[in-house]
């Protein structure tokens, strides 16, 4: 008996191996590009022929057949079997792993999964009327706020206040990432006080300067904002949300893939540096290059000995340049900015004997001048003035700026605008037919350091048409949002 079914056995697995052989299943599973599973349609022809060869080659196989279905519910068993083994070896690399199985990667590498900043909204009212030379009271995007907790927020985007406009609700986003950032007005500490309510303006932000001096000019003390009893009051009702979510599997898997493998060099710096808050960009630099020219001994050097400098001094330090780019919410200077806090993250994995210093980089202010044509975009008719006034020509500039944006936000450091994506950028909203006369503007001098309040027109550099802006090796681009220069036909 056992003989008998070593041989049909034996016979199976023959028939087995012929009909791999015929169909080329054997390309399937650990391929040189990856694993490959079966699909259905191929498992179950599979089923099929291998029936056909070892039962009969007329046996019945047609649709209704039960034999057909008995296959079909086998194959497609099967089929759910080779998609979780592809799934499962696709889980072993940071390049193909999703959800959990990426986060146990990256715990792995030393670098769980990020947290994202928690949004929400306050409004913001004047506590009197503006005063006098001040028409106009502009809070920049970035502008930074505080809690009686210490906990530290930014405005989201700028906001204006005149006298006929006394209040306006503000977005804001935590400035500090993660489930600290999701800030309640309603929690009440021990005293009976709300540690979490954004009331106070962070005084130590230059962005503030105009409002400062708007609370002096109205007859505030200098220190006022500082406790929520300035010109500009900030009143918090609802809690701030999102902070208990994580980077998605894309951004995720960037960082990732970015990381360094190893400790004390230039790109251990850069990825510890580039997950502090407030950094938008960072570039390591391990000396410039190049021929030295300043040394007074150029040129008088023995070949093949000392070419281009002096020797090093040994007893001095060597000095890595560490170049940030913050972001606009980012306090640079002062015991708590964004300087010290480099500094200190990257204390621990600078090489030995190596300091760095760290440099802030240069920021180049622009916009763009341009007409838009458009489609379907409900305006109303009469002049064009009239029209770029309408509440419908208004939420096209938001959404465009948005766009533009998020164009020279994502730049790198050194990177230009280049005048071709700001316009694909444009033509990608729906209602836009046509970008015309595209001028990007350059401010050597802005009204505040980010850029988000408005323009200086005193001397703004108004390139030609389609031509791109560039930057130097130590500066990056910032967007600055001017209504008035993108004109809706």
């Amino acid at each position: 008996m056992s003989s008998e079914t070593s041989i049909d056995l034996t016979d199976v697995l023959a028939v087995d191996e012929s009909v791999t052989r015929a169909t080329g299943s054997g390309s399937f599973g650990v391929t040189p590009s990856g694993f490959l599973p079966k699909p259905f349609t191929r498992l179950l022809a599979e089923k099929i022929a291998l029936a056909q060869q070892l039962i009969d080659p007329a046996i019945d196989l047609t649709s209704g057949s039960l034999v057909r279905k008995l296959l079909e519910v086998t194959a497609l068993e099967d089929a759910r079997t080779w998609a979780a083994l592809a799934a499962e070896y696709d889980d072993s690399f940071v390049s193909t792993a999703r959800g959990r199985a990426l986060s146990d990667l990256g715990a792995e590498l030393g670098i769980a999964r990020p947290f994202r900043t928690a949004t929400g909204a306050v409004t913001l009212t004047l506590a009197q009327a503006l005063p006098a030379g001040v028409p106009t009271l502009v809070l920049p995007r970035g502008a930074r706020l505080s809690t009686p907790g210490g906990h530290r927020i930014a405005l989201a985007a700028a906001v204006q206040l005149t006298a006929g406009v006394t209040s306006a609700v503000a977005p804001v986003t935590s400035f500090d990432p993660g489930p600290v950032g999701n800030l309640d007005p309603a929690v009440t500490d021990a005293g009976g006080g709300h540690p979490q309510r954004i009331d106070r303006w962070e005084i130590a932000d230059p962005k503030l300067a105009p409002m400062l001096a708007a609370d002096v000019a109205a007859g505030f003390p200098e220190t006022a904002s500082s406790v929520g009893q300035g010109l500009v009051r900030v009143s918090h009702t609802q809690p701030l949300t999102g902070g208990n979510e994580q980077f998605d599997d894309d951004r995720y898997r960037a960082l990732l893939l970015n990381a360094p493998r190893s400790l004390w060099t230039a790109d251990s710096i850069a990825a510890t540096v580039s997950l502090v808050p407030g950094v938008r960009q960072v570039l390591v630099r391990d000396g410039w290059g190049g021929l030295d020219l300043s040394q007074s001994i150029f040129g008088q050097f023995t070949f093949l000995e000392r070419l281009f400098a002096a020797d090093r001094d040994l007893s001095s330090p060597f000095f890595v340049t560490v170049l940030v780019a913050p972001t606009e919410a980012a306090v640079w200077e002062g015991a708590s900015g964004l300087r010290v806090a480099v500094e200190q993250a990257i204390r621990d994995v600078r090489p030995v004997g190596i300091f760095p210093d760290v440099v802030r980089a240069e920021q180049v202010f622009v916009t763009v001048d341009v007409d838009v044509v458009t489609s379907g975009v409900p305006l109303p008719s009469g002049s064009i003035a009239v029209r770029n006034l309408s509440p419908g020509a208004l939420a096209l500039k938001q959404r465009l700026a948005a766009r533009l944006r998020a164009v020279v936000d994502g730049l790198a450091l050194a990177e230009p605008v280049r005048a071709a994506a700001l316009s694909a950028a444009m033509m990608a909203e729906p209602g836009v037919v046509d970008v015309t006369g595209l001028q990007l503007v350059r401010f050597p001098y802005s009204v505040d350091p980010v850029g988000s309040g408005g323009e200086d027109d005193t001397s703004p550099d108004v390139l030609d048409v389609d031509e791109n802006l560039v930057v130097g090796a130590d500066q990056i681009a910032v967007f600055v949002e001017s209504p008035g220069r993108l004109t809706v036909r």
